[in-house]
């Protein structure tokens, strides 16, 4: 498989996993989060925001590698 092909691939897989893990942490934080003090709120809306990334990362990884001689 071509790097063009699997960043393609990759691509799409993220957009799709991103549309999913949106609304679930919305919903997550509307029913959970509501009730933590301020800076409780702070730090779970940060962590959700860069929790997404660790799923991703060795996706990221696969389609940034070279292709076969």
């Amino acid at each position: 498989m071509t790097q063009r092909t699997r960043k393609l691939i990759g691509t799409i897989v993220i957009i799709l996993f991103v549309m999913i893990y949106g609304p679930v942490a919305m919903t997550l934080a509307d029913s959970r989060i509501a009730e933590l003090p301020g800076i409780g709120q702070a730090v779970v809306y940060m962590l959700l925001g860069l929790v997404w990334v660790v799923p991703v990362l060795p996706l990221i990884k696969w389609m940034q590698r070279p292709d076969e001689a």
